[in-house]
């Protein structure tokens, strides 16, 4: 009897040399870098059939049918996701599956975007010449506005690309890349086109760490109570200490506690390195007089970023008649995972 020899498993590969690395991470730049470009060239070739395909989009009563084969079938899908997350309804279309009874989908007040780099799928023809005989217009994301595609859609956009980042010049990569970023380009600025507003966004993604973010509003997070406000007039001496205890923000009020002004640590500091008598000095000297401020029921994400533009750790909460309501604290958001 014969007996069966059983090979060992393969040990891990060895780790590349120095060299090898060095190979590996230019070869990774090189594709980065080709795929950047074939993007930088789209933003060059922009012409007047964008905002004529935005148009189209902005008009439609129905849905978005978005549809291609292969690598350019998932770019659609990702079009079709962006539409739809972002107040336009679309869907995707296996063009095989259109041909073989799915067309009951699309119905006439329907706009359909073609996603193809050559622009002659037989697929896609196929399915292009019966939403065409159904009367709707049609978008091609090509990167061959002559193809059949681009010829027989309403509007054809160019997403051609000199080459592919493949080193062979075969695999799907900076075309694809191409498509994917003119999809995202008109459904952004279909977006603005239709006023769309980060709460109509909040209303499309209400789980996670994003849904917190579009839905807690500064009156969630904001301290409102027992919170050390100081009166105009004071001396800095007696704000040292609600300084410290409100972290490092305390808002100086008048007597009917509108908001006059700010004191913060960084202001403080930067006092005392030209004063020696800062705590004999009135407030009003050293207080930021204009302070950024938000409002009840802002978002607490747009905070964050007002915050993080101006270099801020805390904003006052003000009123209509600009009395002072709370303060919300960046930590406080943090804290919250709203951010």
């Amino acid at each position: 009897m014969q007996r069966v020899r059983v090979s060992e498993p393969a040990g891990p590969a060895p780790a590349p040399g120095a060299m090898e690395r060095s190979r590996l991470l230019a070869e990774a730049r090189r594709v980065l870098h080709a795929e950047a470009g074939a993007v930088a060239g789209l933003a060059d070739r922009l012409d007047d059939r964008f905002a004529e395909a935005v148009e189209l989009l902005f008009a439609v009563r129905g849905r978005v049918i978005v549809t291609g084969v292969g690598k350019s079938g998932i770019v659609a899908r990702k079009i079709a996701a962006t539409l739809t997350s972002t107040g336009t309804p679309a869907s995707f279309l296996h063009p095989v599956d259109g041909l073989h009874g799915d067309l009951g989908l699309v119905s006439r007040d329907d706009l359909g975007i073609f996603v193809s780099k050559s622009g002659t799928s037989s697929e896609l023809t196929g399915l292009m010449e019966h939403i065409v005989r159904l009367g709707l217009p049609t978008i091609a994301l090509t990167g061959d506005a002559e193809s059949t595609l681009g010829r027989n859609a309403t509007v054809a956009l160019d997403c051609g690309v000199t080459e592919e980042a493949c080193p062979m010049d075969l695999a799907p990569t900076s075309s694809t890349t191409a498509a994917l970023a003119m999809g995202d380009a008109l459904a952004m600025v279909l977006l603005q086109r239709k006023g769309f507003q980060p709460e109509d966004f909040a209303r499309f993604h209400p789980g996670g760490a994003l849904g917190r973010r579009l839905t807690v509003t500064v009156d969630d997070l904001m301290v409102s109570r027992d919170y050390p406000e100081v009166r105009e007039g004071v001396r800095v001496r007696d704000c040292i200490v609600p300084l410290a205890r409100m972290r490092g923000t305390v808002p100086i009020v008048d007597a009917e506690r509108r908001l006059r002004g700010v004191l913060t640590a960084g202001d403080l500091a930067r006092f005392m390195e030209r004063r020696d008598d800062f705590l004999d000095v009135p407030v009003e000297e050293v207080m930021t007089k204009s302070p950024r401020t938000t409002v009840p029921g802002a978002l607490a994400g747009a905070a964050v970023r007002d915050m993080e533009r101006y270099g801020i750790m805390a904003l006052p909460v003000v009123g209509e008649a600009g009395e002072l309501v709370g303060v919300i604290h960046l930590h406080d958001i943090l804290k919250a995972d709203v951010a």
